[in-house]
């Protein structure tokens, strides 16, 4: 069987991610509660207690309070920290007094935001740290400077990027002294199209995000980890309501549904193990923190195995309307 890119490094063999943006309460400068202690380490717990142990962070999500949280349950549990691996994200900037809402790749910046992250984690390095959406200004010689400074000197240990095309990684990657080893875009059932060379479809927008030519291979060629945020599709095919659903989600919902009832399984992990079943090993990024939706996830590998190429067609045509892109 082909090994995650991550894994042929010796990263991760967490083929799950759990995604910390649900962590620290509201998008506000309010102080944590107990309560949201106490979710994040029932969240924590439960994803090890399946095998995960790989965690996403940014410094932006929920203002910096979903790193600051994990770090007190990490403060209290300092033995966890050598158990499990920790990817954040650095690059977004809100609007400020400054400036509008940008992407800012600069070398000050990603100094800053490192620093503010392993701060607020409460660790001394991250395992992995990615570069928050493109930014158009990018110099990649000032990149690969920081990241060569953010490695000397012991605080990350590996980079990477997020939604980037395979323009934009080969460009960085030209000066940088380390891989770029992992991109992490949105992928879903009713968000991704491998034909047309790997073209990402926005059906909602009904537009195309070009994110290739042969982004995929591309990455499988070099060994770069796809990760997959929003994998489960905001849920629209594991139980969520949705306003004026389109005739393809519905059918498509209730394929899902039918399946995972004969495969005895939950619609998240039938959901996820479509995902995976692809040969790049996409790496999902699951977003709850709720325990039972993560245990939900669990049997996401399994599926991924047993799928065959006929489900697999089935849930992609019905998707895209029954018919084959």
């Amino acid at each position: 069987m082909r090994m995650m890119p991550l894994e042929k490094r010796s990263v991760t063999t967490s083929r799950l991610v759990l995604g910390c943006m649900g962590f620290g309460g509201n998008w506000d400068y309010n102080p944590i509660s107990n309560e949201e202690i106490l979710k994040t380490e029932q969240a924590i717990d439960t994803a090890l207690s399946l095998g995960i142990t790989m965690f996403d962070h940014a410094d932006i999500y929920k203002m910096g309070k979903a790193e600051e949280v994990f770090g007190r349950v990490l403060k209290a549990q300092p033995s966890l920290r050598k158990n499990i691996v920790i990817q954040s994200k650095c690059g977004i900037r809100f609007t400020d007094e400054i400036g509008p809402g940008r992407y800012d790749f600069s070398k000050e910046h990603i100094l800053n935001s490192v620093n503010g992250t392993l701060q607020r984690l409460a660790v001394e390095y991250l395992d992995v740290l990615l570069l928050h959406r493109p930014d158009p200004l990018m110099e990649p010689e000032e990149v690969a400077e920081v990241f060569r400074q953010l490695k000397m000197s012991g605080k990350v240990r590996h980079f990477g990027v997020s939604n980037m095309n395979k323009g934009q990684i080969k460009l960085l990657q030209t000066y940088c002294e380390d891989p770029i080893i992992v991109n992490q875009m949105e992928m879903s059932l009713n968000k991704l199209d491998w034909v047309d060379q790997g073209v990402l479809v926005n059906q909602e927008a009904g537009t195309s995000t070009h994110f290739a030519d042969g982004l995929l291979e591309y990455s499988m060629v070099n060994d770069i980890q796809i990760q997959a945020w929003s994998p489960l599709a905001k849920g629209i095919y594991s139980g969520k309501e949705i306003e004026r659903p389109s005739e393809a989600e519905m059918k498509t919902k209730e394929l899902v549904e039918k399946m995972a009832s004969e495969k005895d399984t939950t619609k998240e992990a039938l959901v996820l193990g479509w995902l995976m079943r692809h040969p790049a090993k996409i790496q999902p990024v699951i977003g709850t923190t709720n325990p039972e939706r993560i245990k939900n996830c669990q049997d996401a590998i399994r599926q991924s195995e047993l799928m065959t190429r006929e489900e697999w067609y089935s849930l992609y045509v019905s998707s895209r309307g029954n018919k084959l892109p």
